[in-house]
């Protein structure tokens, strides 16, 4: 259900979007303003974002195959990833074509300016509360397309300023000056959906997972004497994974399967964590193993395991071995 009103409120916001793109597209080429153009290369890169964004979510619902055991909910980081690089392209482009401003400006009308980042303001303003409506916060995908518009918006009003300034007084510059103000803006929030993302495709902590409470909450569990090799990562901005291995006192499966049990829901209320792996250990538990990157986390040598039962006696002229 959440997914199903995801999609549907991206898909509204991408016609909108669209309608924003249009608008801001045939007002810039018409006051030849470039601090309008850039702006509607921000809304080109809003409709992109959408698009993938939305793309994203509908992959989101395709179950784990055999190829894919986690099931497909990666792509939204990849899409968001993918967003990231296409702003900071954007940003150069701006920024090329300021320093050409700067040196030969053009004359620019002030009222057009106005009255179509106006008109852009109103329709992101929308696109913004529906994103937000439908969970923009929560998700890295909607919430790097909620970045988006919601940068395009302090854009616009930038715009309506600099309009005003033309209609006041005439100075040019203030055209190419916002707009490498704008390109700073969409390079920030770039930046920052790169860190995340990369992140979480090197499969790193999740910022908001703090290992040493985690520690503390598995060890803090009854009958656990210790725990190692645990590991926290996230499966998408949504899902976060965790393994570890647990010790405990030598104690019957059954308490043993209480002790998983209680730690899936202490590690799940308190830190968010769904999709929990637990080894237990007890009569060979593998501290003194090295668990780095690339090492085994299990023992080579072999185990040998005797019986405590008593042997059976050999019949009477019997050559047989005891068994």
């Amino acid at each position: 259900m959440e997914r199903a009103r995801r999609g549907t409120g991206l898909r509204l916001a991408l016609g909108l979007t669209l309608v924003v793109l249009l608008v801001e597209l045939t007002g810039g080429v018409l006051s030849h303003s470039l601090a309008l153009l850039s702006d509607a290369g921000h809304v080109l890169t809003d409709v992109f974002a959408l698009g993938l964004a939305w793309f994203a979510v509908e992959q989101s619902k395709r179950p784990a195959d055999k190829r894919r055991s986690y099931g497909y909910q990666r792509v939204g980081i990849l899409a968001a990833l993918l967003n990231a690089a296409t702003l900071i392209v954007i940003v150069l482009a701006i920024a090329y074509e300021a320093v050409h401003r700067f040196m030969a400006p053009q004359p620019v009308q002030g009222g057009l300016v106005v009255g179509t980042a106006l008109a852009a303001i109103a329709i992101n303003t929308f696109v913004i509360l529906t994103l937000r409506e439908r969970g923009g916060g929560r998700n890295l995908n909607l919430r790097a397309a909620l970045l988006h518009v919601t940068g395009d918006v302090a854009a616009s009003a930038g715009v309506v300023v600099a309009g005003l300034v033309i209609l006041l007084t005439g100075w040019l510059y203030v055209d190419p000056l916002l707009s490498l103000a704008i390109a700073a803006l969409i390079a920030y929030g770039a930046w920052g959906i790169v860190r995340e993302t990369v992140n979480l495709l090197m499969e790193g902590t999740p910022p908001e997972i703090d290992l040493a409470a985690v520690t503390a909450e598995i060890n803090e569990t009854r009958l656990v004497t210790g725990v190692h090799d645990l590991h926290v990562w996230a499966l998408s901005s949504e899902q976060v994974a965790l393994s570890c291995h647990v010790v405990v006192d030598e104690i019957s499966l059954g308490d043993a399967e209480h002790v998983v049990r209680d730690l899936e829901g202490r590690l799940c209320s308190r830190f968010a964590i769904g999709h929990t792996t637990i080894q237990l250990e007890s009569c060979h538990p593998c501290g003194e193993i090295h668990h780095g990157a690339g090492e085994h986390n299990h023992p080579h040598e072999h185990l040998t395991f005797t019986s405590a039962r008593p042997a059976h006696p050999r019949a009477a002229g019997s050559s047989a071995p005891p068994l």
